[in-house]
């Protein structure tokens, strides 16, 4: 074959990105990560259809990973009887931190259930071993290898599940990206009933569907504040008493009211 020409694979896995300094696709997606909000009530009426289910977890399996390995699962929950059991788990938690007076402004977990999209997000913690570690060694170094590759591993995830959310965006949906099930409570709960082997922990669930009322954006620190060059600037350092007084008298505010309306 003339070497001028690709095969029909080679010319599917070609890179193709915009021409450098081009901001037309970039605006493009900008609009998509600004009016990716989330909602806690969707409209419950709504049936998603299978085509999205496949665009969004496609969008998610393109995500980078560490060693690319990849290390996720993807569950679609549509039976009603099930989102209603995972809902009553994230209910019963919202109950446990009242009770602890945690002072935490935990959002209303009852929402769950109606969700249109519902997707559970799992991982594999042996992928771990895929990263930089020792095997068969108990060291100090080695812990420090092994924690690190956790975090790679979380990060992975993250970077897909931030896919998998801007592909619904980008469909129209509003999304809703549930992180309360760190607990070993949360993997007893879920795992049984949706399945998932012993090895796996489900990390993340993602909610999405048309907002049951209007949505609105969420305030974001000014660029300035987060952004440095060659060297931290010591201007966006916070102090532990700035932090605790942000808690006390931010937190909810940002969590949950429109941008116009914080103070």
């Amino acid at each position: 074959m003339n070497g001028t020409f690709m095969t029909n694979n080679q010319t599917k896995n070609k890179v193709e990105l915009p021409k450098i300094g081009s901001s037309d696709q970039y605006n493009h997606l900008m609009k998509i990560i600004q009016n990716r909000v989330t909602v806690r009530k969707f409209d419950e009426n709504y049936i998603v259809p299978d085509k999205h289910f496949e665009m969004i977890i496609e969008a998610a399996r393109h995500a980078p990973s560490g060693a690319n390995s990849q290390p996720w699962h993807f569950i679609v929950v549509k039976k009603p009887e099930i989102k209603q059991e995972i809902s009553e788990y994230f209910v019963k938690e919202q109950r446990i931190r009242a009770k602890l007076k945690m002072k935490f402004p935990t959002p209303n977990y009852k929402g769950l259930a109606g969700a249109p999209g519902f997707i559970v997000i799992c991982s594999d913690m042996r992928w771990t071993k895929a990263f930089p570690v020792l095997k068969n060694d108990n060291s100090e170094l080695n812990k420090m290898y092994k924690e690190n590759a956790e975090r790679i591993l979380l990060q992975s995830l993250a970077a897909s599940t931030m896919s998998a959310h801007l592909a619904a965006a980008s469909l129209g949906y509003n999304v809703w990206w549930v992180t309360a099930i760190g607990q070993e409570q949360a993997q007893k709960d879920l795992k049984p009933l949706l399945g998932i082997p012993e090895e796996l922990s489900v990390l993340d669930i993602l909610l999405f569907g048309p907002p049951f009322q209007e949505p609105y954006k969420r305030w974001r620190k000014p660029l300035k504040s987060i952004m440095n060059i060659d060297k931290f600037n010591e201007d966006n350092f916070q102090t532990d008493d700035e932090i605790d007084k942000w808690i006390q008298n931010s937190r909810h505010k940002v969590m949950f009211k429109d941008a116009s309306n914080i103070d």
